[in-house]
């Protein structure tokens, strides 16, 4: 394929959609992952065609190491190279620490820590044979501030971002980057269903006074992804609005 080859991962809805179009307006073919449900992620791709770009989608649970070993193999093997892997797809299990389930802990690092090691494993492999690649891991504020009710999922993206600053010394010299953007509070599907309350008491935090947009993530992936960022690898970009 003539043209440069991105994944997206969990790119059905939300951020990982928006990633996902943005990378194909800048010229990427996009693969958009999907864990379960295929419905949205063709919706992304039939937008991104609609728009004049080029996508498949893709199933496979990134917490599973075998399906993600398929996954690349089947990828090169299709469209001859890798050249950007976006670790957007994550889950949310919050509770209390004092309260939460083992298997909600569990389930949080599985796909959103393991699931970035799966992919960076499987795919840093291929990279590595063009000696050209760049990996952009989606932390999140949680990660770097901490936040209460949600043990488990700042645990996974300070993971995330231990994973991007140790994997950028190993791949390096190897003409590979691998940076983290820790986007703050977004407007999404997610974040739509809390209270009002909750939103405000929010949004009084962010020097912004205003909630981040999707395009606002995307924009921040694309330009790590371009030859612009070509000298910036092991950075957590924080893309908040001001917060922390």
């Amino acid at each position: 394929m003539d043209k440069l080859v991105a994944l997206v991962t969990g790119a059905g809805r939300g951020i990982g959609r928006e990633i996902a179009k943005t990378l194909a307006r800048d010229g990427f073919f996009v693969i958009v992952n999907y864990a379960h449900s295929s419905g949205a992620a063709d919706e992304a791709v039939e937008e991104i065609k609609a728009e004049g770009g080029d996508a498949v989608s893709y199933g496979c649970n990134v917490s599973d190491f075998k399906a993600v070993e398929n996954m690349a193999s089947d990828i090169v093997k299709q469209y001859g190279h890798i050249d950007v892997l976006v670790n957007n797809a994550g889950i949310t299990r919050d509770g209390l620490l004092m309260a939460m389930k083992e298997e909600d802990f569990d389930a949080v690092i599985e796909t959103n820590l393991k699931g970035t090691f799966n992919t960076m494993r499987h795919f840093s492999r291929y990279m590595l044979r063009s000696k050209h690649g760049r990996i952009i891991n989606i932390s999140s504020i949680s990660g770097v501030m901490g936040n209460a009710g949600q043990a488990n999922y700042s645990a996974s993206k300070a993971g995330v971002i231990g994973l991007t600053k140790a994997a950028a010394k190993e791949l390096g010299g190897k003409g590979l980057t691998v940076n983290a953007v820790a986007p703050g509070y977004v407007d999404t599907e997610m974040t739509q269903a809390l209270s009002e309350k909750v939103r405000e008491s929010i949004l009084s935090t962010i020097p912004m006074k205003r909630g981040g947009s999707v395009a606002d993530i995307a924009n921040a992936v694309s330009f790590l992804a371009s030859d612009k960022a070509a000298y910036i690898t092991g950075q957590v970009i924080q893309v908040n609005g001001g917060m922390g």
